[in-house]
């Protein structure tokens, strides 16, 4: 008599190439459900191109590029602000990294001043053929948000983008975020700097992301706000890993019985 393990182990491989086919069935069917909705829309300006889901949209606020969810709700748990200078004194990977590894005190629109913390320091990632500078801190920019900074430096030009989200937000928001910054290409041309018309370039005596506390939309979700839409998120998140449970015990369902078909 042969070993129930083997016995087990034949059946599991057995059943493998007769599943195949309705997983491929399933598989489409899975992948709408359960996948966020897919990056279509593409921001270009004179120094940087990017992707982004086809529901946001960048508007140019003085020297600072703010893009946000065209869903009023949605546009107040993320946002992405982007800026860019004359390289200067101040402009170099080793002074942007030791800036990023430490707390950042900054003031916001309102005059509050904040103190961050260090959630993941600055390392040199590669995008796209570009070296940049990539970093997490929270309570940063706003309070009860994280932000990811991620910086460069290309020829005379200096360019940082921020990407900012409410805590409770940040597993919904932090994957279309991940391919936003795979997506990150600099085109800026050789005579931008000579070419003020090109676009908005702050001057090389200026700090580089100066300007973002200032961008920062005025009605992010302050902490007292968040309360049944964080909990909405959180159900939504509960509800796709049901769906996803579910769509699995239907296949072993199906297979269990296509096997037992095939048995007699």
């Amino acid at each position: 008599m042969s070993r129930p393990e083997a016995n087990f182990l034949n059946i599991r491989f057995w059943l493998l190439p007769s599943l195949l086919p309705l997983a491929l069935f399933m598989l489409p069917l899975a992948v709408i459900i359960l996948s966020p909705k897919a990056q279509a829309r593409t921001f270009k300006n004179a120094y940087i191109s990017f992707e982004m889901l086809d529901t946001w949209k960048c508007n140019l606020e003085q020297t600072e590029w703010v893009c946000r969810a065209e869903d009023p709700q949605e546009a107040k748990e993320a946002v992405i602000i982007l800026t860019a200078k004359e390289k200067g004194t101040t402009d170099s990977f080793p002074l942007y990294e030791n800036h990023m590894n430490n707390p950042i005190t900054t003031t916001t629109k309102t005059g509050t001043s904040l103190t961050s913390t260090v959630v993941y320091k600055a390392q040199q990632q590669r995008y796209n053929d570009q070296v940049w500078l990539d970093g997490i801190h929270r309570d940063s920019e706003v309070q009860n948000y994280f932000t990811r900074y991620v910086a460069t430096i290309k020829d005379q030009i200096a360019i940082l983008v921020t990407f900012t989200v409410h805590n409770k937000f940040y597993a919904k928001h932090s994957g279309h975020f991940a391919n936003t910054i795979k997506s990150l290409r600099v085109i800026a041309s050789k005579d931008l700097l000579s070419r003020p018309d090109l676009g908005p370039v702050r001057g090389a005596g200026e700090t580089l992301g100066a300007g973002i506390g200032q961008a920062m939309p005025a009605d992010l979700l302050a902490a007292d706000d968040v309360g049944a839409d964080g909990k909405k998120g959180i159900l939504k998140n509960e509800a796709l890993m049901g769906i996803g449970l579910l769509l699995l015990a239907v296949l072993a369902y199906l297979g269990l019985k296509y096997y037992q078909k095939n048995k007699r």
